[in-house]
């Protein structure tokens, strides 16, 4: 699965959803982790509360299951999960990104995972579900 962070330093998980111009993507997975890539955004990326500009993000986003942050507004974090993308508050801006992977790791590994993440695991499933529904259709058409 894919996971993002919100990250001012590309360290820890130290910036708000919504502000945020850089988001670090890995793969995660039972094995471990591997870093993806940064997308970055620009433009006005305040907190003013013009929603308009978490389009691109959630967009941006739309293939990764979780996103971890030091804070997301309700508006952000609503369309995220309408776009089956799970938000989750750091503990603290102090918070690494790499022990945070560690720690999925491990609860991804506890049998069974905890609700929560079994929830993530079922919803990615459903997108793969999806993908495959989809790629059926446009093959019966060639």
């Amino acid at each position: 699965m894919k996971v993002a962070f919100a990250t001012r330093d590309r360290v820890h998980v130290d910036s708000h959803f919504g502000s945020a111009d850089k988001v670090d993507v890995y793969s995660v997975s039972k094995t471990g982790y591997n870093f993806l890539g940064t997308i970055e955004f620009g433009g006005n990326l305040n907190e003013d509360g013009n929603e308009d500009k978490l389009i691109p993000k959630v967009k941006a986003l739309s293939d990764c299951a979780i996103v971890y942050v030091s804070a997301i507004g309700g508006s952000a974090a609503s369309r995220l999960i309408q776009n089956k993308i799970t938000p989750i508050k750091a503990q603290s801006e102090e918070d690494e990104i790499t022990n945070v992977l560690g720690e999925l790791v491990k609860t991804l590994n506890s049998s069974p995972p905890p609700p929560w993440l079994r929830k993530v695991i079922q919803q990615e499933e459903n997108k793969i579900e999806s993908f495959d529904e989809f790629d059926d259709e446009e093959e019966d058409e060639i």
